[in-house]
């Protein structure tokens, strides 16, 4: 029974751990943040339960425009699943093209369609993931900031709640609280 409330804590210490040595190890640079998001991103998965109506075929991620982090999360889905299901990264254009999704990915770059985005979500069970200060209490699910210097992410529960998906309290704990 011990194990039950042990590995938990061991899941979120190892999230932890991995968000700190990347934050501290990777030198700085565009791309190796990428990298830093990507393998940050990939550890949510873990954490967020989506409905049950969504567990079936490929987990797919789809990134809004162009993103460095669309190649670093493509390298990573050849090497690593969600649970038994193999990872698809797609980059789409538009809402239109939106479609069937686990994770959306809104980069810098497109930040300005937010909105849009959240609209044509509705409250589909979608983690909304975005890259820019104040994206996170305009309805984006998990947003990434720098907190002095080092990465890290805003977690917006209403919205989340809103989406029907499920935060572990791993995940929250390291989180900032919008």
């Amino acid at each position: 029974m011990l194990l039950n409330y042990t590995a938990p804590v061991f899941r979120m210490k190892k999230v932890a751990f991995l968000i700190l040595f990347f934050s501290l190890v990777v030198a700085p640079g565009y791309s190796q943040n990428e990298k830093l998001k990507a393998v940050v991103l990939y550890s949510f998965t873990r954490y967020v339960l989506w409905p049950e109506s969504a567990t079936t075929g490929d987990f797919e991620i789809k990134i809004l425009g162009n993103s460095g982090l669309e190649e670093e999360l493509k390298i990573m889905a050849q090497s690593k699943k969600v649970g038994n299901r193999n990872i698809r990264v797609t980059r789409v254009n538009g809402a239109g093209d939106i479609g069937s999704c686990h994770i959306l990915v809104i980069p810098v770059s497109q930040s300005a369609r937010l909105e849009e985005m959240l609209v044509a979500l509705g409250d589909r069970p979608v983690l909304v993931v975005t890259e820019e200060p104040g994206l996170g209490a305009k309805g984006s699910d998990i947003n990434f900031v720098d907190r002095d210097g080092r990465l890290a992410f805003e977690l917006n529960q209403a919205s989340v709640n809103k989406r029907k998906l499920k935060v572990s309290t791993e995940l929250t704990r390291l989180a900032i609280l919008i």
